[in-house]
């Protein structure tokens, strides 16, 4: 089955380029140039990733972002910038991106990490149904994870995890009680050295702390292990 890609840019050079290359590699493309447009035709539409840029007019693509998500729209975003801002990635990355790529860039490397994205994104899919005969549920204290259904419960109620989350989540709870560093967190979730960048797990951390943990200022659930990384402990285990 082909593969769905909406493009989002404002300059037309650039995305009847990616649009090129996206088309020769297999992908079927739908482009908006605007962030209302593409806001609109991705909570109408299923894709299977968003190559969306951060400078756009009517809605940046921070604010399409952060509304994809509270709209409980989950497809993998590749956000691009051409700002060499630290604050602009992380943020985006807070608020649901998948990866990010600075301006200037060759179209080859788009087209390869939206491979990778959309490669890791089944992946994982295929691992968690290999995995659904021995685990139908990891419980530890009030989080329960059901990999097969990529669900997770605090306290019985549902919460809402970009598939990141999720695959963080799940790898640290498959590996309850072990110290984890963030070069084996970035490899595992992400399949790939992100540009030697750890930072981008500390981003999904502290994500994840915002949502499962009482208290972020003293976690009880995603535990940081000064100097190494992190693990995950029942909140009950004694110390």
């Amino acid at each position: 089955m082909t593969q769905k890609v909406l493009i989002v840019d404002d300059e037309e050079s650039i995305l009847t380029l990616l649009q090129y290359n996206l088309e020769q590699g297999g992908f079927q493309v739908t482009t908006a140039m605007d962030g209302k447009a593409a806001l609109d035709k991705a909570l109408l539409h299923n894709y299977d990733l968003i190559v969306l840029d951060l400078m756009l007019p009517e809605l940046d693509g921070l604010e399409v972002c952060k509304q994809l998500r509270q709209n409980k729209v989950l497809t993998p975003i590749l956000m691009l910038t051409a700002k060499d801002d630290e604050f602009d990635k992380v943020l985006g990355l807070e608020l649901g991106a998948d990866d990010y790529l600075t301006k200037p860039f060759s179209p080859r490397e788009v087209v390869a990490r939206v491979r990778a994205i959309l490669r890791r994104t089944q992946t994982t899919i295929e691992k968690q149904q290999e995995q659904q005969v021995e685990k139908k549920v990891i419980a530890i204290g009030d989080v329960e994870i059901i990999p097969d259904n990529y669900e997770v419960f605090l306290k019985g109620n549902q919460l809402e995890l970009t598939p990141k989350e999720f695959e963080l989540l799940f790898y640290l709870a498959d590996h309850k009680g072990r110290v984890l560093t963030r070069d084996q967190l970035l490899n595992a979730v992400w399949n790939y050295e992100f540009v030697g960048d750890t930072r981008i797990v500390d981003v999904h951390v502290s994500h994840l702390r915002e949502k499962i943990e009482p208290n972020t200022k003293k976690p009880v659930y995603i535990k940081t292990i000064r100097g190494l990384g992190y693990k995950m402990e029942s909140p009950n285990k004694d110390e």
